[in-house]
């Protein structure tokens, strides 16, 4: 009897309805949570309005006015799926009001800062892996510059590019690129280095010179590794082109978005943001993963 035929088998694990169930499960724990939460970060709130109005409400009375307050500690889910749903489709997507407009300008600075820290990173991979001195030398101030916060870098990044005249997508992009240079770095020594003694052995005896080995098996070898880096590497660079987008005062993106709910207090408008974020980087990690599932398909991986 196979495992698919029994009820608590493995395919009930691996069926559609198995990997569902529990996705469905945690998210509805999450919304729980979540609007517990609200109630309980709102409460003190809701009470001093209705004493400062000489009202007194009901317990339902108050907890449906903790998930409908215009300006709450905590905006409830439903809110927060409202202001998302009205800027995302019901809002023109030239509008700087839409939430579209936003995250196609943190998309675009993000994708290039990935594009250039994937270079960066696969090419100072190349010369580590090949030089020793690179490796010595260079490899401990790779891991150094990771220690150093964003938050201190961005600013004077923004600064010093801005009083040469260089504004708008590049300072983003090249804050992005300092964060996600360092995984695609890492994961592509540790692929370049995979094949073993054996593989390289039998590459020498048929005459194969150091290029020949790179392209023919250290690179091939390398390219799991190397997904599963860009793949960290991609989020990681949404995260750097938000906080790029912080300290310019600039009128678009993600990070624009969330400066602004800042300042006015629209917690619901920053939720929302951020709700965005979370989907573009879904969005930006699952292409990658199809890039993938493509090249390893194409070189034969199963």
């Amino acid at each position: 009897m196979t495992d698919v035929a029994m009820p608590g088998g493995l395919g009930a694990l691996v069926s559609p309805r198995g990997r569902v169930m529990p996705v469905v499960t945690i998210v509805a724990a999450i919304v729980v949570l979540w609007y517990l939460l609200a109630i309980l970060l709102n409460w003190p709130q809701v009470t001093a309005m209705m004493a400062n109005n000489n009202q007194t409400g009901t317990t339902t009375e108050i907890i449906g006015a903790t998930w409908s307050m215009e300006r709450p500690v905590l905006p409830a889910p439903h809110q927060v799926l409202a202001e998302f749903w009205k800027t995302t489709f019901e809002t023109a997507p030239s509008s700087k009001r839409s939430l579209v407009y936003h995250a196609w300008i943190t998309a675009s600075a993000t994708m290039l800062g990935f594009a250039f820290g994937a270079i960066l990173g696969m090419l100072l991979a190349a010369g580590i892996v090949h030089v020793k001195t690179l490796d010595r030398s260079l490899m401990p101030w790779i891991i150094a510059s990771q220690t150093v916060p964003i938050l201190a870098i961005a600013p004077m990044v923004i600064v010093i590019l801005g009083s040469i005249g260089m504004v708008g997508l590049v300072p983003k992009a090249i804050i992005a690129m300092y964060l996600c240079f360092f995984p695609v770095t890492i994961g592509m020594v540790k692929g370049l280095r995979s094949p073993d003694l054996l593989q390289l052995d039998l590459m020498r005896t048929y005459s194969a010179g150091p290029w020949q080995i790179f392209w023919k098996l250290r690179l091939p070898a390398s390219m799991p590794f190397l997904f599963a880096s860009m793949k960290v590497a991609i989020a990681i660079s949404l995260v750097g082109t938000i906080v790029g987008e912080l300290p310019t005062g600039a009128s678009g993106g993600i990070g624009a978005r969330l400066l602004a709910g800042s300042y006015y207090g629209q917690t619901v408008q920053i939720w929302s943001a951020l709700l965005m974020a979370a989907i573009l980087g879904s969005v930006l990690v699952y292409a990658m993963g199809g890039i993938e599932r493509l090249t390893l398909k194409r070189m034969g991986v199963r």
